[in-house]
């Protein structure tokens, strides 16, 4: 056995009869004790499930009781609110101005109605009726209830009431009551009893239940050894439990689940320690009544299963060692034999043998591996008698090759140096292709152009005949502009005359109104000569010498307004008069236009000529060029023809080269590998 052979055995893992003794070691363990840990946890769930089950319904009925309980205080308090005898009393009562024996024998009955009431229910504390203002002075208690007195605390709760407008309301229990006076805890139930025709008349109805009547129904209500209930809202607040000292606190036994209907569920605590926890949440009040229990008061015969589990994978570990242990020697051994034998069939000794006499599938595996390496041994012998062979065949192939070779080499140059001929004669074709082509474009481009030119002398030629017409036009609007200036002269010369004969009337009548202005005067003083009778003459002469005013007024505005008429006509008579002679220069120069017009005219249809003469010469040309490229081209077919099968001869000749010289590497790469292989089969021992 080699070092190589012990140090690969040093490790259990890399034999096979390890990992046989590991494989059943391990699955023969751990299959037990999985069935066993199983087995232990299905037991346990079935009971949890089992346990859950019966304390659900243990939770439902309890439930179902306090509904009951609570639905017969809730069914009271609709009795009395159809109560039409309670309900004249309250409005009576409530009335100010109600006679004072009527009402008292009201609160009378009042108090009755709700003494009958405690009297016929052990469970009642006490029984309260309190306005709507929260006067305590009109508070209706039963007999031989305490004075109560309404603070921060009840108020908050009493307005809480009414706003809840004729809803029923529960409030949990409170050591003390909801007024702070009873000896005892207490459950409080409170509805407003409306009135929709005398809303002052409207009451706040409280009954005080006592804690007692909630403990006679929980107290039978069992959870395990250790379980305890409770009831509270759905903020966490305890309404009722065993232990009076958590009254008013608040609990996480529900965590998140307080808006569920019911359920079972588990919860590890603060303290460590799983719980079973089952609710159902109330028709009536709404809250929860929640029961848990340790799990472990119910799971404790299953640690029975467990010690037993434990003790099965002890046993099961013990037998599993031992099967290994067997396997270990019928299997393991041989194949680390054979592993052996087999390291050193890879140094190159054939001759070893098994001698396994067993016919499993050992003795089997044997008997296959005696066959192997003699097969192994005659492929060796025939492969050393085939390389010999090989060598001599590759010496004549390398031979014969680069003779090949030679003569594929003389064969490519002679080729190489014909393509070149060819190509040389081809470029220069194709080179007078190239020039023919580019005549052909020169010929076209001027072809284009003469034609272009031709367009374009056309359309000038067009444009100038307009630009004749038009300058034609333009001259006649200028000399009918020119005899429009003079004749405006001319009127503006005879509006001048008016003007001024229109003056000379203006200073007649300006002396007028002068000399009516005097006859009024003199009117005047004549009329005051003449005393008391020339008084209607004198308001007459009033009169005339103030329209003479007017009238020596309105000339004077007349006459402003013709002076400036006036000079406004002499400054038109003044610019026309500068106008005229640009006006005159304007036609001459339109004049001049025209001439120039007309010989453009001329000139265009003179080159037109010119142009076409040009054209025919350009067509001629291009039709020369069409004949001289039509027989380039034949030349150039003729000599790519040529060129391609040369090329084609070119390259043939190449591959044969590179043929040849491949075949030439490929037989000195066999020559080499016959060496190589004979050598190899030189290391197996036959």
């Amino acid at each position: 056995m080699n070092a190589n052979f012990k140090a690969r055995l040093q490790s259990p893992l890399q034999s096979v009869g390890g990992k046989l003794f590991l494989l059943l070691f391990v699955t023969t363990a751990g299959l037990t004790a999985a069935l066993g840990w199983v087995s232990y946890t299905v037991a346990k769930g079935l009971i949890i499930d089992q346990v859950a089950g019966a304390s659900s319904q243990t939770i439902v009925q309890a439930a179902d009781k306090l509904d009951f309980l609570f639905a017969q205080y809730e069914s009271l308090s609709r009795q009395l609110l159809v109560d039409q005898e309670l309900k004249e009393d309250l409005q009576l009562v409530s009335r100010p101005d109600a006679d004072y024996g009527l009402k008292s024998q009201a609160e009378n009955r009042i108090r009755r109605k709700l003494d009958a009431i405690v009297s016929s229910d052990r469970r009642l504390l006490r029984v309260m009726l309190i306005p709507r203002t929260l006067d305590i002075a009109q508070t209706y208690r039963t007999s031989g209830s305490s004075s109560i007195l309404i603070n921060e605390a009840n108020a908050g709760t009493l307005k809480a009431i009414i706003e809840a407008d004729g809803d029923i309301r529960w409030l949990p229990v409170q050591k003390k009551g909801l007024y702070t006076l009873n000896a005892e805890p207490t459950l409080t139930m409170g509805r407003l009893l409306k009135n929709a025709q005398r809303p002052e008349a409207e009451y706040i109805l409280t009954l005080e239940i006592k804690s007692q009547a909630l403990t006679d129904i929980l107290s039978n209500v069992r959870l395990g050894q250790t379980g305890e209930i409770s009831l509270v809202t759905g903020d966490g607040k305890v309404v009722y439990a065993a232990e009076t000292a958590a009254l008013e606190q608040v609990s996480d036994i529900l965590g998140r689940r307080g808006d569920q209907e019911e359920g079972a569920f588990n919860s590890r605590e603060e303290d460590g320690v799983e719980r079973l926890v089952v609710h159902k949440r109330l028709q009536t009040a709404k809250w929860q009544l929640a029961g848990r229990t340790p799990v472990s008061d119910f799971v404790q015969d299953t640690d029975k299963l467990l010690t037993i589990t434990v003790a099965m994978t002890l046993l099961a570990i013990v037998l599993a060692a031992a099967v290994g242990y067997i396997v270990v020697r019928l299997v393991g051994k041989p194949l680390t034999l054979l592993c052996r034998l087999m390291e050193e069939g890879e140094r190159g000794n054939l001759t070893v043998r098994t001698d396994f006499r067993s016919q499993d599938e050992i003795g089997r595996l044997g008997q296959s591996f005696n066959r192997m390496m003699q097969q192994i041994r005659t492929l060796v012998e025939q492969t050393n008698r085939s390389a010999q062979e090989v060598l001599r065949t590759a010496a004549e192939l390398s031979e014969v090759s680069q003779n090949t070779a030679l003569s594929a080499r003389e064969i490519a140059a002679a080729t190489g140096e014909i393509a070149h001929g060819a190509g040389s004669t081809a470029a220069a074709a194709e080179k007078g292709s190239l020039l023919t082509e580019r005549i052909g474009l020169t010929t076209a481009e001027v072809a284009l152009s003469n034609g272009r030119m031709g367009e374009a002398s056309g359309r000038v030629q067009q444009v100038s005949v307009q630009g004749t017409a038009c300058m034609n036009v333009l001259v006649e609007k200028t000399d009918e502009n020119a005899r429009l200036t003079h004749t405006i002269v001319d009127k503006v010369d005879r509006l001048k005359a008016s003007a001024s004969s229109m003056r000379q009337i203006l200073d007649v009548l300006n002396n007028l109104t002068k000399q009516t202005n005097i006859l009024s005067l003199n009117a005047a003083i004549e009329a005051a000569r003449a005393g008391s009778a020339g008084k209607g003459f004198m308001v007459v002469a009033e009169e005339i010498r103030k329209l003479a005013d007017q009238s020596r007024n309105s000339i004077q505005v007349v006459s402003g307004i013709t002076e400036t008429i006036r000079q406004e006509m002499e400054e038109t008579v003044r610019f026309l008069l500068t106008a005229n002679p640009m006006f005159e220069d304007q036609r001459n120069a339109v004049k001049e236009a025209a001439a120039i017009f007309g010989q453009v005219m001329e000139e265009t249809t003179r080159y037109m000529e010119q142009l076409g003469a040009s054209s025919a010469s350009v067509e001629q040309l291009v039709e020369s060029q069409h004949e001289l490229s039509a027989a380039m081209g034949c030349v150039s077919s003729v000599v790519e023809e040529t060129t391609a099968s040369t090329e084609e001869v070119a390259s043939l000749s190449a591959s044969q080269l590179a043929i040849s010289e491949r075949i030439v590497g490929l037989s000195a790469r066999l020559e080499d590998l016959s060496g190589q292989l004979k050598l190899s089969l030189v290391t197996f021992r036959t």
